[in-house]
Protein backbone atom coordinates (compact mmCIF):
# COMPACT_ATOMS: atom_id res chain seq x y z
CA UNK A 1 0.00 0.00 0.00
CA UNK A 2 1.04 3.58 -0.62
CA UNK A 3 1.60 5.39 2.66
CA UNK A 4 0.60 9.07 2.96
CA UNK A 5 2.62 12.14 1.95
CA UNK A 6 2.17 15.73 3.09
CA UNK A 7 2.99 18.77 0.94
CA UNK A 8 1.30 21.64 2.82
CA UNK A 9 4.63 23.10 3.84
CA UNK A 10 3.18 26.33 5.25
CA UNK A 11 0.93 24.50 7.70
CA UNK A 12 3.69 22.05 8.53
CA UNK A 13 6.17 24.77 9.49
CA UNK A 14 3.87 27.43 10.92
CA UNK A 15 2.15 25.10 13.37
CA UNK A 16 5.41 23.57 14.63
CA UNK A 17 4.37 20.02 13.79
CA UNK A 18 7.03 17.67 15.22
CA UNK A 19 9.33 16.37 12.49
CA UNK A 20 11.26 13.10 12.62
CA UNK A 21 14.42 13.53 10.55
CA UNK A 22 15.70 10.10 9.47
CA UNK A 23 18.79 11.43 7.67
CA UNK A 24 22.24 10.62 8.98
CA UNK A 25 23.56 12.76 11.87
CA UNK A 26 26.10 14.50 9.62
CA UNK A 27 23.28 15.68 7.36
CA UNK A 28 21.19 16.81 10.31
CA UNK A 29 24.07 18.80 11.82
CA UNK A 30 24.47 20.78 8.61
CA UNK A 31 20.87 21.92 8.48
CA UNK A 32 17.44 21.03 9.85
CA UNK A 33 14.26 22.68 11.12
CA UNK A 34 13.35 24.02 14.60
CA UNK A 35 10.75 21.33 15.31
CA UNK A 36 12.87 18.43 14.04
CA UNK A 37 14.42 15.51 15.92
CA UNK A 38 17.11 13.29 14.44
CA UNK A 39 16.59 9.51 14.66
CA UNK A 40 18.39 8.20 11.57
CA UNK A 41 17.71 5.11 9.54
CA UNK A 42 21.42 4.90 8.66
CA UNK A 43 24.17 6.31 10.84
CA UNK A 44 27.05 8.24 9.28
CA UNK A 45 29.26 5.20 8.66
CA UNK A 46 26.39 3.12 7.25
CA UNK A 47 25.30 5.96 4.97
CA UNK A 48 28.84 6.24 3.63
CA UNK A 49 29.00 2.50 2.98
CA UNK A 50 25.69 2.49 1.15
CA UNK A 51 26.64 5.56 -0.87
CA UNK A 52 29.92 4.00 -1.96
CA UNK A 53 28.12 0.81 -2.93
CA UNK A 54 25.57 2.75 -4.95
CA UNK A 55 28.31 4.63 -6.79
CA UNK A 56 30.20 1.48 -7.79
CA UNK A 57 27.56 -1.27 -7.94
CA UNK A 58 24.24 0.49 -8.50
CA UNK A 59 20.84 0.92 -6.83
CA UNK A 60 19.89 -2.70 -6.18
CA UNK A 61 23.21 -3.57 -4.58
CA UNK A 62 23.01 -0.48 -2.35
CA UNK A 63 19.49 -1.40 -1.21
CA UNK A 64 20.61 -4.93 -0.45
CA UNK A 65 23.57 -3.66 1.56
CA UNK A 66 21.38 -1.22 3.48
CA UNK A 67 18.96 -4.02 4.33
CA UNK A 68 21.82 -6.15 5.68
CA UNK A 69 23.26 -3.28 7.71
CA UNK A 70 19.92 -2.43 9.31
CA UNK A 71 18.62 -5.80 10.41
CA UNK A 72 18.12 -7.81 13.57
CA UNK A 73 18.79 -5.93 16.79
CA UNK A 74 19.76 -2.72 14.96
CA UNK A 75 16.44 -2.63 13.11
CA UNK A 76 14.56 -3.36 16.34
CA UNK A 77 16.34 -0.50 18.11
CA UNK A 78 15.63 1.92 15.25
CA UNK A 79 11.92 1.10 15.25
CA UNK A 80 11.71 1.34 19.05
CA UNK A 81 13.18 4.84 18.92
CA UNK A 82 10.73 5.95 16.23
CA UNK A 83 7.81 4.47 18.17
CA UNK A 84 8.75 6.51 21.23
CA UNK A 85 8.91 9.69 19.14
CA UNK A 86 5.49 9.18 17.58
CA UNK A 87 3.88 8.05 20.83
CA UNK A 88 4.97 11.40 22.30
CA UNK A 89 4.20 13.36 19.11
CA UNK A 90 1.02 11.89 17.66
CA UNK A 91 0.73 14.58 14.97
CA UNK A 92 4.33 14.04 13.86
CA UNK A 93 5.60 13.72 10.31
CA UNK A 94 8.85 12.22 9.03
CA UNK A 95 11.28 13.10 6.28
CA UNK A 96 14.60 12.13 4.71
CA UNK A 97 16.65 14.13 2.23
CA UNK A 98 14.42 13.85 -0.85
CA UNK A 99 11.36 12.07 0.52
CA UNK A 100 12.45 8.83 -1.10
CA UNK A 101 13.84 5.50 -0.01
CA UNK A 102 14.80 6.25 3.60
CA UNK A 103 11.52 7.89 4.58
CA UNK A 104 9.49 5.22 2.74
CA UNK A 105 11.34 2.42 4.53
CA UNK A 106 10.85 4.17 7.87
CA UNK A 107 7.14 4.63 7.17
CA UNK A 108 6.74 1.01 6.19
CA UNK A 109 8.58 -0.38 9.20
CA UNK A 110 6.55 1.77 11.58
CA UNK A 111 3.33 0.66 9.86
CA UNK A 112 4.34 -3.00 9.96
CA UNK A 113 5.11 -2.73 13.68
CA UNK A 114 2.20 -0.54 14.83
CA UNK A 115 -0.38 -0.32 12.04
CA UNK A 116 -0.07 3.49 12.20
CA UNK A 117 0.32 5.40 8.92
CA UNK A 118 2.81 8.20 9.59
CA UNK A 119 2.93 10.82 6.79
CA UNK A 120 6.21 11.65 5.09
CA UNK A 121 7.15 15.04 3.69
CA UNK A 122 6.82 15.08 -0.07
CA UNK A 123 10.23 15.93 -1.49
CA UNK A 124 11.79 15.65 1.98
CA UNK A 125 14.28 18.07 3.49
CA UNK A 126 15.35 19.38 0.10
CA UNK A 127 11.82 20.49 -0.79
CA UNK A 128 11.24 22.12 2.61
CA UNK A 129 14.55 23.96 2.39
CA UNK A 130 13.83 25.21 -1.14
CA UNK A 131 10.38 26.36 -0.02
CA UNK A 132 11.84 28.38 2.86
CA UNK A 133 14.47 30.03 0.67
CA UNK A 134 11.77 31.07 -1.81
CA UNK A 135 9.48 32.31 0.95
CA UNK A 136 12.22 34.47 2.46
CA UNK A 137 12.71 36.18 -0.90
CA UNK A 138 8.99 36.81 -1.49
CA UNK A 139 7.93 37.66 2.07
CA UNK A 140 10.84 40.08 2.64
CA UNK A 141 9.54 42.07 -0.31
CA UNK A 142 6.01 42.16 1.13
CA UNK A 143 6.68 43.42 4.67
CA UNK A 144 6.94 47.04 5.78
CA UNK A 145 9.71 46.87 8.38
CA UNK A 146 10.35 49.42 11.09
CA UNK A 147 13.76 49.27 12.73
CA UNK A 148 14.21 49.56 16.49
CA UNK A 149 17.47 51.43 17.14
CA UNK A 150 19.24 52.60 20.25
CA UNK A 151 22.56 52.50 22.04
CA UNK A 152 23.91 49.29 23.54
CA UNK A 153 22.16 48.51 26.81
CA UNK A 154 19.08 50.63 26.13
CA UNK A 155 16.77 47.59 26.34
CA UNK A 156 15.92 47.07 22.67
CA UNK A 157 15.66 43.28 22.87
CA UNK A 158 13.43 43.43 25.95
CA UNK A 159 11.16 45.92 24.21
CA UNK A 160 11.08 43.86 21.02
CA UNK A 161 9.87 40.85 22.97
CA UNK A 162 6.88 42.84 24.23
CA UNK A 163 5.57 43.12 20.66
CA UNK A 164 3.45 40.54 18.89
CA UNK A 165 4.52 41.51 15.36
CA UNK A 166 8.30 41.45 15.63
CA UNK A 167 11.20 39.22 14.71
CA UNK A 168 13.98 38.83 17.26
CA UNK A 169 16.92 38.17 14.94
CA UNK A 170 19.41 38.04 17.80
CA UNK A 171 17.26 35.45 19.54
CA UNK A 172 17.11 33.36 16.37
CA UNK A 173 20.88 33.74 15.96
CA UNK A 174 21.53 33.00 19.66
CA UNK A 175 23.88 35.98 19.82
CA UNK A 176 23.55 39.54 21.12
CA UNK A 177 25.16 41.01 18.02
CA UNK A 178 28.16 42.63 19.70
CA UNK A 179 31.73 41.83 20.73
CA UNK A 180 30.33 40.53 24.03
CA UNK A 181 27.40 38.88 22.25
CA UNK A 182 28.37 35.22 22.46
CA UNK A 183 26.02 33.01 24.45
CA UNK A 184 26.90 29.93 26.49
CA UNK A 185 25.23 27.62 23.95
CA UNK A 186 26.50 27.68 20.34
CA UNK A 187 24.98 29.60 17.47
CA UNK A 188 22.93 27.74 14.87
CA UNK A 189 24.47 26.90 11.53
CA UNK A 190 23.86 29.42 8.76
CA UNK A 191 21.26 27.11 7.21
CA UNK A 192 19.43 26.65 10.51
CA UNK A 193 19.43 30.40 11.11
CA UNK A 194 17.99 31.03 7.65
CA UNK A 195 15.33 28.39 8.30
CA UNK A 196 14.38 30.04 11.60
CA UNK A 197 14.13 33.46 9.96
CA UNK A 198 12.01 32.10 7.11
CA UNK A 199 9.62 30.39 9.51
CA UNK A 200 9.30 33.59 11.57
CA UNK A 201 8.41 35.49 8.38
CA UNK A 202 5.93 32.77 7.41
CA UNK A 203 4.19 32.91 10.78
CA UNK A 204 3.84 36.69 10.59
CA UNK A 205 2.52 36.45 7.03
CA UNK A 206 0.04 33.77 8.08
CA UNK A 207 -1.28 36.15 10.75
CA UNK A 208 -1.79 38.85 8.12
CA UNK A 209 0.99 41.08 9.47
CA UNK A 210 2.89 43.44 7.23
CA UNK A 211 4.12 46.08 9.73
CA UNK A 212 7.00 44.19 11.30
CA UNK A 213 9.50 45.51 13.86
CA UNK A 214 13.12 44.32 13.80
CA UNK A 215 16.10 45.38 15.83
CA UNK A 216 18.81 47.39 14.08
CA UNK A 217 21.53 44.92 13.07
CA UNK A 218 24.70 44.69 11.06
CA UNK A 219 24.61 42.17 8.20
CA UNK A 220 26.28 39.61 10.47
CA UNK A 221 25.07 38.54 13.90
CA UNK A 222 28.04 36.70 15.33
CA UNK A 223 28.91 33.91 12.89
CA UNK A 224 25.69 34.02 10.86
CA UNK A 225 24.46 36.58 8.36
CA UNK A 226 20.96 37.89 7.77
CA UNK A 227 19.43 36.69 4.47
CA UNK A 228 20.23 39.26 1.80
CA UNK A 229 16.65 39.96 0.75
CA UNK A 230 15.59 40.70 4.32
CA UNK A 231 18.66 42.78 5.14
CA UNK A 232 18.11 44.96 2.08
CA UNK A 233 14.55 45.69 3.26
CA UNK A 234 15.87 46.50 6.72
CA UNK A 235 18.60 48.76 5.35
CA UNK A 236 16.03 50.94 3.56
CA UNK A 237 13.52 51.07 6.43
CA UNK A 238 12.85 53.96 8.85
CA UNK A 239 13.60 53.61 12.55
CA UNK A 240 12.46 54.42 16.04
CA UNK A 241 15.14 55.21 18.61
CA UNK A 242 15.00 53.92 22.18
CA UNK A 243 16.76 56.16 24.68
CA UNK A 244 17.98 55.29 28.18
CA UNK A 245 20.21 56.88 30.81
CA UNK A 246 23.77 55.66 31.13
CA UNK A 247 22.99 54.16 34.55
CA UNK A 248 20.07 52.23 33.10
CA UNK A 249 22.26 50.99 30.27
CA UNK A 250 24.92 49.84 32.72
CA UNK A 251 22.25 47.97 34.68
CA UNK A 252 21.11 46.15 31.56
CA UNK A 253 24.58 45.26 30.27
CA UNK A 254 25.67 44.13 33.74
CA UNK A 255 22.71 41.77 33.86
CA UNK A 256 23.30 40.43 30.36
CA UNK A 257 27.09 40.09 30.42
CA UNK A 258 27.66 39.03 34.03
CA UNK A 259 24.61 38.26 36.15
CA UNK A 260 22.74 36.09 33.65
CA UNK A 261 25.81 34.42 32.15
CA UNK A 262 27.29 32.99 35.36
CA UNK A 263 24.45 30.58 36.25
CA UNK A 264 24.32 29.41 32.63
CA UNK A 265 28.01 28.51 32.72
CA UNK A 266 27.57 26.84 36.10
CA UNK A 267 24.65 24.81 34.77
CA UNK A 268 26.65 23.63 31.75
CA UNK A 269 29.94 22.96 33.56
CA UNK A 270 28.53 21.63 36.81
CA UNK A 271 30.30 23.72 39.44
CA UNK A 272 30.56 27.31 40.64
CA UNK A 273 34.34 27.28 40.23
CA UNK A 274 34.26 26.06 36.63
CA UNK A 275 31.38 28.39 35.81
CA UNK A 276 33.18 31.44 37.17
CA UNK A 277 36.37 30.53 35.30
CA UNK A 278 34.37 30.26 32.08
CA UNK A 279 32.67 33.60 32.72
CA UNK A 280 36.07 35.23 33.30
CA UNK A 281 37.45 33.76 30.09
CA UNK A 282 34.38 34.89 28.13
CA UNK A 283 34.71 38.49 29.37
CA UNK A 284 38.45 38.69 28.73
CA UNK A 285 38.21 37.12 25.28
CA UNK A 286 35.35 39.43 24.34
CA UNK A 287 37.41 42.45 25.36
CA UNK A 288 40.38 41.13 23.38
CA UNK A 289 38.24 41.19 20.21
CA UNK A 290 38.06 44.97 20.35
CA UNK A 291 41.61 45.64 21.56
CA UNK A 292 42.62 47.31 18.31
CA UNK A 293 39.66 49.70 18.37
CA UNK A 294 40.23 50.59 22.01
CA UNK A 295 43.93 51.16 21.49
CA UNK A 296 46.62 49.68 23.69
CA UNK A 297 46.15 52.14 26.55
CA UNK A 298 42.36 51.94 26.55
CA UNK A 299 42.40 48.15 26.39
CA UNK A 300 44.89 47.84 29.26
CA UNK A 301 42.87 50.25 31.40
CA UNK A 302 39.57 48.44 30.89
CA UNK A 303 41.18 45.01 31.33
CA UNK A 304 42.60 46.15 34.66
CA UNK A 305 39.14 47.29 35.80
CA UNK A 306 37.61 44.03 34.58
CA UNK A 307 40.18 41.92 36.42
CA UNK A 308 39.59 43.91 39.61
CA UNK A 309 35.84 43.39 39.26
CA UNK A 310 36.25 39.65 38.73
CA UNK A 311 38.57 39.42 41.74
CA UNK A 312 36.06 41.28 43.91
CA UNK A 313 33.22 39.10 42.65
CA UNK A 314 35.21 35.95 43.40
CA UNK A 315 35.79 37.05 47.00
CA UNK A 316 32.59 38.89 47.87
CA UNK A 317 30.01 37.61 45.39
CA UNK A 318 29.18 41.20 44.50
CA UNK A 319 28.97 42.33 40.87
CA UNK A 320 28.92 46.08 41.58
CA UNK A 321 32.60 46.65 40.73
CA UNK A 322 31.87 45.56 37.14
CA UNK A 323 29.95 48.78 36.61
CA UNK A 324 33.05 50.90 36.03
CA UNK A 325 34.55 48.88 33.18
CA UNK A 326 31.10 48.54 31.63
CA UNK A 327 30.66 52.32 31.81
CA UNK A 328 33.91 52.82 29.91
CA UNK A 329 33.07 50.15 27.33
CA UNK A 330 29.70 51.79 26.66
CA UNK A 331 31.01 55.35 26.41
CA UNK A 332 34.38 54.70 24.74
CA UNK A 333 33.60 51.81 22.41
CA UNK A 334 29.90 51.14 21.89
CA UNK A 335 28.69 54.74 21.73
CA UNK A 336 31.21 55.92 19.12
CA UNK A 337 30.44 52.79 17.09
CA UNK A 338 26.71 53.49 17.34
CA UNK A 339 27.19 57.11 16.25
CA UNK A 340 29.28 56.03 13.27
CA UNK A 341 26.76 53.40 12.14
CA UNK A 342 23.82 55.77 12.67
CA UNK A 343 25.40 58.45 10.51
CA UNK A 344 26.45 55.93 7.88
CA UNK A 345 22.96 54.41 7.53
CA UNK A 346 21.16 57.72 7.63
CA UNK A 347 17.78 56.25 8.51
CA UNK A 348 14.63 58.34 8.71
CA UNK A 349 13.72 58.51 12.41
CA UNK A 350 10.00 58.24 13.12
CA UNK A 351 10.13 58.41 16.90
CA UNK A 352 12.61 58.93 19.73
CA UNK A 353 11.76 58.28 23.35
CA UNK A 354 12.07 56.19 26.50
CA UNK A 355 10.89 52.59 26.86
CA UNK A 356 7.22 53.40 27.54
CA UNK A 357 7.02 56.03 24.79
CA UNK A 358 8.58 53.82 22.13
CA UNK A 359 6.60 50.75 23.16
CA UNK A 360 3.35 52.70 22.92
CA UNK A 361 4.31 54.08 19.52
CA UNK A 362 5.19 50.63 18.16
CA UNK A 363 2.01 49.03 19.46
CA UNK A 364 -0.02 51.72 17.74
CA UNK A 365 2.06 51.37 14.56
CA UNK A 366 1.29 47.68 14.40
Amino acid sequence: MELPEIDDFEALLCTDIPLLDVRAPVEFSQGAFPASYNAPLLDDAQRKQVGTCYKHEGHDAAVELGTRLISGAIKTARIARWKVFFSENTSGVLYCFRGGMRSKITQQWIFDETGVQIPRVKGGYKALRRYLIDQTESLAAQISPLILSGRTGSGKTHLLRQLKLAIDLEGLANHRGSSFGRQVSPQPTQINFENRVAIALLKLSRSGATHVVLEDESPNIGSVHIPHALYERMRQAPSVVLEATIERRIDITLKEYVVDMLPQYVDVLGSEEAGFAALSEYLRNSLMRVKRRLGGKGYTEILGLMDAALDDQAHSGSVDVHREWLRRMLTRYYDPMYDYQRDKRGRVVKKTGNFADVLGYLEEYQ
